[in-house]
């Protein structure tokens, strides 16, 4: 694989922990500001919003600029966006901080996603996709940890310090290893009619795969404290070494599953949600056992998070010129099924239906994404025989017309 994907992925796991790392460090930063954790815990759904946003708005907007100079924009911003955070005197330029930082978020991983993509052959780019999110998963195996205990040591400002500080490095390394050259952004037509890839069925229905297949595990994982301490049984002191746990999942599904997309991408899809949903509905009915829920939580985390180089290639591949904007399209639905996963969950959760009941509605989500899936590929067949229809009656025309 090419060393620029290793500066991607750095800006990965850099982005991770932004996003992240802030979960614990709430109780620090809600006594700073005086503020309750229930507002501080703003911090998050206000990140996440603006990474939604910031996912269309701002890849439309960098659409005509070099995709590396782009990268390298964005980086700068993400690093303006924690120095905010590290200075911030107060809760609401805490909060400008993490928005400022989270406008780069989904924007750099669609273009990334496609200079990663443009760095390899056509039959390694869900593999060299899945190398750039491997600084996303490595942020929650071992950044997520490590930033919590620097912010606890030394103050929860320097965490965001020390994120600066690799957003520099990613800057460096963007601008000194990937080449210019095969990261020219597409000049063709209007900005405007980049938004023609929305007049797609196959696009809606990539991001609905992305909403529903991955809002299912997210879902299922929002409330999984409360699943290991209320359902099987764990200590809290024990939480944080299990989710690191769910992280070397992520790690290790996220390689493999870019891997088998690049052989196979609908087969890959297909059996990695069936895997996903069943892996689910039998840990929720078996999270009363401590072995079965760690063996439970790293497959989830596993097939979980190999879904995301496939989810990724599929989009682009249905994009046409405008995979930038499409790639940047299934960031913000990723985002949207975190906060569809999580809200159906809580709404098991108020109904009394107990802590292993985000468990299942996540298995009934990803069904849904199945679902999807299923039928995308059955509309897809059609197209694909009525163009070889038409094709072989323009070829007949043709034939016809040259014998007379």
């Amino acid at each position: 694989m090419p060393l620029a994907l290793l500066a991607l992925a750095i800006g990965g796991f850099g982005i991770g922990l932004t996003e992240f790392v802030i979960m614990g460090l709430l109780p620090e930063v809600a006594a700073d500001f005086g503020v309750t954790e229930t507002v501080a815990g703003y911090l998050i759904s206000g990140y996440a919003l603006a990474v939604a946003i910031g996912a269309i708005l701002v890849t439309v907007a960098l659409t005509r600029v070099n995709r590396k100079f782009a990268l390298i924009g964005l980086m700068i911003l993400f690093i303006i966006g924690n120095a905010l955070s590290a200075l911030a005197p107060s809760y609401e330029a805490m909060m400008l901080g993490r928005i400022v930082a989270a406008l780069c978020h989904g924007a750099f991983f669609g273009i990334g996603s496609v200079v990663a993509a443009s760095l390899v052959a056509p039959n390694r780019q869900a593999s060299a996709i899945s190398m750039m999110f491997a600084g996303l998963t490595s942020a929650n195996v071992l950044g997520v940890p490590l930033g919590t205990f620097l912010g606890q040591a030394a103050g929860w400002r320097s965490t965001f310090w020390a994120i600066s500080v690799i957003g520099i490095i990613a800057l460096i390394g963007i601008a000194v290893l990937i080449p210019a050259a095969t990261t020219q952004a597409n000049r063709t037509g209007s900005i405007l009619g980049e938004f023609r890839i929305f007049a797609s069925g196959q696009v809606w229905a990539s991001i609905a795969i992305t909403v529903l297949g991955y809002g299912g595990m997210f879902g299922a994982f929002t409330y999984m404290a409360f699943t290991l301490t209320g359902v099987s049984g764990f200590s809290s002191a024990a939480v944080p070494w299990l989710l690191v746990l769910f992280g070397v999942g992520l790690f290790i599904g996220n390689f493999f599953g870019g891997r088998a997309a690049d052989r196979n991408l609908g087969a890959t899809l297909l059996t990695l949600f069936i895997g996903l949903a069943v892996i689910l509905a039998v840990f929720s009915q078996v999270a009363g056992s401590q072995v079965a829920t760690i063996i439970a939580l790293f497959l989830m985390g596993g097939f979980g998070f190999a879904t995301v180089p496939a989810l990724q290639m599929r989009i682009m591949r249905h994009s046409g010129d405008a995979q930038t904007l499409g790639s940047g399209a299934n960031i913000a639905a990723f985002n949207i099924g975190n906060a569809v996963g999580a809200w159906i969950g809580g709404l098991t959760i108020a109904a009394g239906l107990g802590y292993a009941s985000p468990l299942w509605a996540g298995a009934l989500v990803t069904v849904g994404g199945i679902a999807v899936l299923l039928l995308a590929g059955v509309a897809r067949g059609g197209e694909l025989r009525r163009a070889g229809r038409e094709a072989a009656e323009v070829e007949e025309g043709d034939r016809v017309s040259s014998s007379v």
